[in-house]
């Protein structure tokens, strides 16, 4: 992979037979909350999970709300049911099992969970290192060791490229490229994703801030220059903000 990482993202093209049927059964079913962001947060969750999406992009809540407000404009009538909130999630198909550090499954009272349907992942290539645009996730398997590992398509690259990646280690939410009013958030020691430009390649890779030299910012935007050290090699290099990106926060 010595090609520069691309930053589009997968295009929704649309939704499946059995994701189609399950909608209609639970229009029929429902009552007024069809429309709401946390319902239909539920369904995209639940669809992008489901295995009948492997190899797809991922569902978005809003195109699950779409969906049905189209389809209650279409109906003449409303069909009510005394069906209650928690049969219709039942009938959720089952979600991939979670992976996750920490074993409850309860969200933290208080604390903003963010939707899966809108989040964009990068995942590190084992051939050299480097991060790259997670287009869709294809497979997931369990090790003997009880590690999870998934198989990737990366952005821009064709199925002779697919690779099994660690779950925990090598898979995680898109970087986010900086802005230059982002420019004070930088700290010495700070994490950031270093856009590496060599004859043969540009890419992608994990780097610490080993030293900032602030300077004055003119209409051409940030002019501080940052000395990074390249986790992978400890090799050092000055660069300019705009081949940074940092982890995203919520």
């Amino acid at each position: 992979m010595d090609r520069l990482r691309p930053r589009q993202r997968s295009v929704f093209t649309g939704f499946t037979k059995a994701e189609l049927e399950k909608m209609e059964k639970l229009l029929m079913e429902s009552k007024d909350d069809l429309l709401s962001k946390e319902f239909c947060q539920k369904i995209a969750k639940s669809f992008s999970c489901s295995a009948g999406r492997a190899g797809k992009p991922v569902v978005k809540w809003t195109e699950v709300q779409s969906w049905f407000q189209s389809r209650q404009q279409d109906r003449p009538t409303k069909v009510t049911s005394s069906t209650n909130e928690s049969k219709k999630v039942s009938d959720l198909p089952d979600a991939c099992p979670p992976i996750k550090e920490h074993g409850s499954s309860q969200e933290p009272r208080g604390e903003k969970v963010p939707d899966v349907s809108e989040m964009e992942f990068e995942a590190r290539s084992s051939k050299d290192g480097a991060w790259y645009d997670v287009e869709m996730f294809l497979a997931h398997r369990f090790l003997d060791c009880g590690e999870a590992e998934v198989r990737v398509r990366f952005v821009g690259f064709g199925a002779d490229e697919d690779e099994w990646v660690n779950v925990k280690n090598a898979v995680r939410e898109r970087s986010v490229p900086l802005e230059p009013s982002d420019c004070h958030k930088l700290k010495v020691g700070g994490h950031v994703l270093c856009f590496q430009e060599r004859r043969d390649q540009a890419i992608h890779y994990d780097a610490h801030i080993a030293e900032i030299h602030r300077r004055m910012h003119d209409i051409r935007g940030c002019r501080c220059l940052f000395l990074v050290r390249y986790n992978h090699d400890n090799t050092e290099e000055r660069v300019r903000l705009r081949r940074l990106c940092c982890r995203p926060t919520f």
